[in-house]
């Protein structure tokens, strides 16, 4: 069995750290140039973070009642069945989690070669070919570094839920003070013109603004990084849903100050034009000179939190599936001393690590970017079937807003999916199939586990 050593600040830790990584850093572009309207930009992160909210409160409901590790493996599970279960399950593993590492951790050692320029460099000492032409293994300083991390991590959690919470508290509080004295900084001293948060520079029609939400949820995803750790938080029908609502409410505040500032200093219509880190950009013109180390810094810190949380959440998914037969069975194995899931652990970082070296991770999360609102969409339609199947099971938390609240959730995930399948048909597309690829890879599992 998993340890119950965390409480609701751990649980926030792991939500915060998830969830604030990359994607504000680089996709306020993308979201400019669908919505290219400074209220209507703000007003899209806002319905984005409402609605990441309401999912939470949702979870936290679902985490109370099945305080068990997985997420939504578990609740779609219990609610629509095994083949459910299992696509999101594969889904976390294939791209989810173990890409979502191999893309963060590939961009930190750009950050890092400010101080080390080797780092960042990007020219294989060799390769290894997989499938000649098509598919090899690049080993350069850049992939080198990004595994020191992705394993150096891994190292951490395996050695215990103990090491794993204090790495990921402090790196959670060192992400979240960065970003809130470069806030207070910005708006306190910067110079920007408070009239560009109004800016109206085209009209945004209502299928590109749900389009901007699908990346605004993805930029978002994470939030219900509490649930996959359920099983090791402490008192989980009080604690789950306190870690829910801190650690959202902390991501919401700082994603609208944070694009806040950015519209401050940067006009809506050069936002949508601006190439890597807007962060980079904007610390540029409120720092000068100095502000692209700091920025370094602040960049490591981000993106380290980052792989840690996913390092820290991913496995417990495994570890449930394999319990229930639908994994490789030794990933089922709880570590004698440390308690700790660890081959789940390691199973993850070796296909993130064969992700970093074949440098295939963008391409997987931008398929599969939309299986975020697709499967947090289920587990919470799951909520409605649980309470209609058991009702007079004991409830330690009840969702706010019920059924109106989780519904809108549900409603909005699938008008989000169903826009991204009509309005980016091919990438869509390729994510769904990535998806029911692993229909066999469930056969397989299930004949076995019969067997």
């Amino acid at each position: 069995m998993l340890e119950r050593r965390l409480g609701p600040f751990d649980g926030a830790a792991i939500i915060v750290s998830n969830v604030i990584g990359a994607g504000i850093l680089f996709t306020p572009p993308v979201i400019a140039m669908d919505v290219p309207n400074g209220p209507l930009y703000l007003a899209v992160w806002l319905a984005g973070g409402l609605l990441a909210f309401a999912g939470a409160m949702a979870y936290a409901e679902l985490a109370a009642l099945r305080p068990r590790a997985g997420g939504e493996y578990v609740y779609l599970r219990d609610a629509f069945g095994p083949v459910a279960a299992f696509l999101t399950g594969w889904t976390s593993f294939v791209a989810g989690f173990s890409g979502a590492i191999a893309a963060v951790a590939l961009v930190l050692p750009f950050y890092l070669s400010r101080f080390a320029p080797a780092a960042g460099n990007t020219t294989p000492f060799f390769t290894i070919p997989i499938i000649p032409g098509t598919f090899e293994l690049a080993f350069s300083p850049q992939t080198i570094v990004a595994l020191a991390l992705v394993w150096g991590l891994a190292f951490v959690h395996v050695r215990g839920v103990g090491p794993g919470r204090v790495v990921s508290n402090l790196l959670a509080t060192l992400k979240v003070s960065a970003f809130v004295l470069f806030i207070a900084w910005g708006f306190g001293f910067g110079t920007g013109d408070a009239e560009r948060l109004t800016e109206v520079a085209a009209p945004v029609s209502a299928a590109g603004w749900f389009l901007a939400l699908l990346a605004v949820g993805f930029t978002y995803s994470g939030w219900n990084a509490a649930s996959y750790v359920a099983e090791e938080i402490r008192d989980p029908g009080r604690n789950a849903p306190r870690a829910f609502a801190l650690g959202t409410a902390a991501v919401i505040a700082i994603y609208l100050l944070m694009n806040a500032l950015y519209l401050y200093v940067v006009p809506v219509t050069e936002l949508a034009t601006l190439q890597g880190s807007v962060l980079d950009v904007v610390a540029d013109r409120l720092i000068g000179p100095t502000a692209g180390n700091i920025m370094g810094v602040v960049g490591i810190i981000s993106l380290a939190a980052s792989v840690n949380a996913m390092t820290f959440a991913g496995p417990r998914v495994y570890f449930a599936m394999a319990r229930d037969g639908m994994f490789f069975r030794g990933a089922s194995a709880v570590h004698p001393r440390y308690r700790t899931p660890t081959v789940s652990i390691l199973a993850q970082t070796a296909w993130a690590s064969l992700l970093v070296l074949s440098a295939k991770a963008d391409a997987l999360i931008n398929y599969t970017g939309f299986a975020i609102w697709l499967f947090s969409g289920l587990a919470v339609a799951a909520l409605f079937v649980l309470r209609r199947r058991e009702p007079n099971a004991e409830r330690p938390f009840r969702t706010w807003g019920y059924p109106i609240v989780p519904g809108l959730y549900a409603l909005v995930a699938l008008i989000v999916v169903v826009n991204g399948l009509v309005r980016a048909p091919g990438p869509t597309g390729a994510g769904a199939a990535i998806i029911l690829a692993g229909i066999p890879v469930y056969v397989m599992f299930r004949r076995r586990s019969v067997r």
